[in-house]
């Protein structure tokens, strides 16, 4: 069986994902499967800089802007969604092309990860979620450093959804969750695929990172959580853990000013990127882009990743 083709255009937050993404697609013929956590949601347009209608120049997106803020949204989910953008892409004779920096979705779909869904009893997540609620975050994190160290180190405090699966998946299976995903990741993908990062100077993307903020706040974002805010949505949601809405909530809410929520939001998207780098080093057979290498040139770019797509026979010459 001959392996169908994947493309993954990748990097750290702001680098410039979407614009290059859309040049390629153009290209290529190819259509686009968002991999980002944030841009799923509706009405979450500013704080996760989603991409505008008419960026997308007529080429197809897939997973912008279907759920609501309060439907769940996990790797699970991610992974079937796409699977099913893909059918639907592989159906015309087109290829996908995956966009966004959310490298774990990225991973579970292109080595295809089985996640083992244990439905059957849900009481100990309900324990662990009033556990996170009455004691904290931290509490939670420690729970798993002490069943999971290896994961406890690669999963953030905060994202507690992640945490609660981890610690979920150890209690069901008596394995740790960071030694079957490792497993997982030796599989060989069923793809025939071209994973590039495009990547930039640290000083230059952080930067482009604080300009980014600046250009939210001046398009709007306190208005835009102040409205999710009125319809109901909170820091319960997965939703509104994201950068950008936890902390102009907390701001809402009187726990924060506006500039010292500003300058959380600054600093943690900067260790964002930093981690998001950390991750993409990690895994295999992966093609770096440094932008400055290329001198920022976008057509120059374009032409060293259609090469590589050539090199990899994964378009025609």
């Amino acid at each position: 069986m001959k392996k169908k083709p994947l493309i993954i255009l990748t990097g750290p937050t702001a680098v410039g994902k979407t614009k290059a993404s859309i040049g390629l697609s153009k290209a290529i013929g190819g259509e686009i499967i968002s991999a980002d956590s944030m841009q799923v949601y509706k009405h979450m347009d500013i704080g996760s800089a989603k991409i505008k209608p008419e960026e997308m120049q007529g080429v197809p997106h897939y997973l912008v802007d279907v759920l609501e803020p309060d439907e769940e949204f996990h790797v699970v989910k991610f992974q079937q969604m796409a699977k099913k953008a893909m059918d639907g892409i592989y159906a015309k004779g087109k290829i996908p092309v995956i966009v966004g920096g959310t490298g774990f979705y990225i991973q579970a779909l292109l080595y295809d990860i089985d996640f083992n869904e244990h439905k059957s009893d849900s009481s100990y997540r309900e324990h662990l979620e009033q556990v996170a609620k009455q004691d904290g975050a931290a509490v939670l994190h420690d729970m798993l450093k002490k069943v999971d160290a290896k994961s406890a180190e690669e999963i953030h405090m905060n994202n507690v959804k992640r945490v609660i699966r981890a610690l979920e998946f150890y209690e069901q299976t008596g394995q740790k969750i960071s030694e079957h995903n490792e497993k997982e990741r030796q599989k060989e993908s069923p793809y025939n695929f071209a994973y590039i990062i495009l990547n930039d100077d640290r000083e230059k993307l952080y930067n482009k990172i604080d300009q980014r903020i600046d250009q939210m706040m001046e398009d709007g974002l306190v208005q835009e959580v102040k409205k999710l805010k009125e319809k109901g949505y909170n820091k319960d949601m997965v939703s509104m853990q994201g950068l950008g809405y936890k902390e102009i909530l907390s701001y809402l809410e009187g726990e924060l000013s506006l500039d010292e929520a500003v300058y959380i939001l600054k600093r943690d998207t900067r260790h964002f990127a930093k981690r998001q780098i950390t991750w993409f080093k990690r895994e295999k057979e992966v093609i770096w882009i440094d932008k400055q290498d290329y001198a920022y040139d976008e057509d120059k770019i374009q032409k060293q990743i259609l090469k590589i797509l050539k090199d990899k026979k994964i378009i025609e010459d």
